[in-house]
């Protein structure tokens, strides 16, 4: 059982904690140059490279956002559902940034429990680098499919992950699972 320990005294040091420059606009994974640190995030980066889809991971197009494979993932499948516009919170999106968003979101949950039959799914937002948000200037949708007694001994003993597939083999898979999804349902993306 959980043992809860009340420490209402840590409320105030939590809310006057200084707020980072990674929080303040450089997001993760920027890097310095000869004009400083970069001001987008790495999504916004790997949409600007001019790289094709295959050699980025991105996996679906629509019309405000794009699908694409986590590059540290927590299973094999693990997707990132991104808005192409740099927002760091939901309430920044228009309606139908928002609109576009959920239905893609709900697309990759069919599209991966379509290509891995996974056990189960997380689906989740962190907005923040408190709340484990790793990019926290671009807002991303975590969809993991998740599979009963995915977590072993190797990540319970030596803090490493086992994933079955490359990244590359997942992104095909992935790809494959929506265009077939886009066939028969009739709904393709841009």
């Amino acid at each position: 059982m959980l043992e809860h320990i009340w420490s209402g005294w840590r409320a105030s040091y939590v809310q006057s904690a200084p707020v980072r420059a990674a929080d303040a606009g450089v997001s993760a994974g920027s890097s310095d140059d000869a004009d400083g640190p970069s001001r987008t995030s790495v999504f916004t980066q790997l949409l600007e490279s001019g790289e094709p889809d295959a050699e980025t991971h991105i996996v679906h197009r629509a019309a405000t956002c794009f699908a694409l494979m986590n590059a540290f993932p927590y299973t094999s499948g693990h997707l990132l559902v991104v808005p192409y516009r740099e927002v760091p919170d939901l309430a920044d999106l228009a309606d139908d940034e928002i609109l576009d968003l959920w239905h893609t979101v709900t697309e990759a949950i069919a599209v991966v429990r379509a290509a891995y039959e996974p056990d189960g799914m997380n689906v989740g937002v962190n907005l923040g680098r408190p709340a484990g948000g790793s990019v926290p200037t671009h807002l991303h949708v975590h969809v993991v499919p998740r599979w009963t007694g995915d977590s072993n001994f190797m990540s319970a003993v030596a803090n490493t992950q086992t994933l079955p597939e490359s990244l590359g083999s997942s992104a095909e898979r992935i790809r494959v699972a929506w265009k077939q999804r886009s066939d028969g349902a009739g709904s393709a993306g841009p």
